[in-house]
Parts: C-alpha cells; structure tokens; sequence
C-alpha cells in the first residue's frame, strides 16, 4: 500500500493553495514580531523575498508556457538555480550586516516555505489518481 501511494501519477496540482497559505503564515507573523518586539526589518526582508520568489516564479511559468519542452526545462532549470543563489546571496549580506536581522528573516521565510511544501504535499497526494 505504501509504495502504491507514491507510485500512481497524478496530475500536478495548482500552485495557488500552497503560495497563499505560506503568504498567510508571513502574515500572521508580523503580530508575533511586533508583540516580542523583534526585528520588524527582518520580517519586511522575509516578506519581500516571498514576494521575490513568487514573482519570478510567475515570470518562469508564463516564459514555459511559450516555449517547447526543451527550452521550458532550461528555462525552469535557470529558474530553480536563479531563485536559490539569489535567495542565499541576499540571505548572506543581511547575516553579514545584521546577524539579527537575517536570522529573523531566514527563519520566517523557512516555516512560511515548510507551510508552502507541506500544503503542495497534501494537494498533490489528495489529487484523484
């Protein structure tokens, strides 16, 4: 049965539910920000950089949409490497000019993508077969 589960395709499922769910997990974490008095630049970076990711995803989908399976696997392969390298280099500079700052970010911005993941896990698995 377990292997029954991961084994069966299934189409892919839309990527709206799991982007505004993480979306509303940043949201809901600017009051604890403000109530524990925590760095509020460091939520404003993670919230930017959500903003960032999706936006070029979003540029990414619509540059596959126009091009064969060939030029869309290169596009979205640039795209995967682009989003991560960026994401890291910007991660760094904060850590490098505020430790607290980008700690603050790198965590808010990992349990909104872990809430993103978990949701995609969810559609994709409850997707009819």
């Amino acid at each position: 049965m377990f292997g029954a589960l991961f084994s069966t395709p299934r189409p892919e499922p839309g990527h709206l539910l799991p982007a505004l769910g993480g979306a509303l997990l940043i949201v809901l974490a600017l009051p604890i920000f403000v109530v524990f008095h925590l760095s509020i630049a460091g939520w404003a970076l993670a919230a930017v950089l959500w903003c960032a990711v999706h936006g070029i995803d979003l540029v990414l989908t619509q540059a596959r949409t126009r091009t064969g399976n060939l030029a869309a696997s290169g596009v979205q392969a640039f795209g995967l490497f682009f989003k991560a390298i960026g994401l890291l280099v910007v991660l760094l500079v904060a850590a490098v000019a505020n430790p607290h700052l980008a700690v603050a970010a790198a965590l808010t911005y990992a349990l909104a993508y872990t809430f993103e993941l978990g949701l995609s896990i969810v559609t994709y698995l409850g997707a009819t077969r």
